[in-house]
């Protein structure tokens, strides 16, 4: 006899829903912290669109197949072309990161 996890969903958010509100936070704390938590998210994506730009742009400067790209930036051809169509939600800043390393960039994180 096998033991089954049970995985059965017991409570789902709604996309426009507080995650926060439904944790037991209070209305106004719940309200805060979800506008810090998409704050937060904007300014990752920004963050993520920069470096995507940039090796875009290192990619046209050197007019590039995508497949050369790939090579030198140490990912799967599939990969550059997620980044040059700028699909954020597929990479960590980490990834971007290394890719820009790998072609000789550098990346400066400033704290203010």
């Amino acid at each position: 006899m096998s033991d089954k996890i049970d995985t059965k969903s017991r409570h789902l958010t709604k996309a426009d829903g507080n995650v926060f509100a439904d944790l037991g936070f209070a209305p106004e704390e719940a309200a805060s912290l979800l506008a810090q938590s998409q704050a937060d998210i904007a300014r990752t994506k920004e963050m993520k669109q920069q470096m995507m730009t940039e090796i875009a742009r290192w990619i046209a400067e050197h007019d590039y197949k995508q497949e050369i790209a790939a090579k030198m930036l140490q990912v799967s051809r599939p990969r550059v072309s997620d980044v040059v169509n700028k699909k954020t939600h597929l990479f960590t800043l980490d990834a971007l990161v290394s890719m820009l390393s790998n072609i000789g960039k550098k990346v400066r994180l400033v704290i203010e």
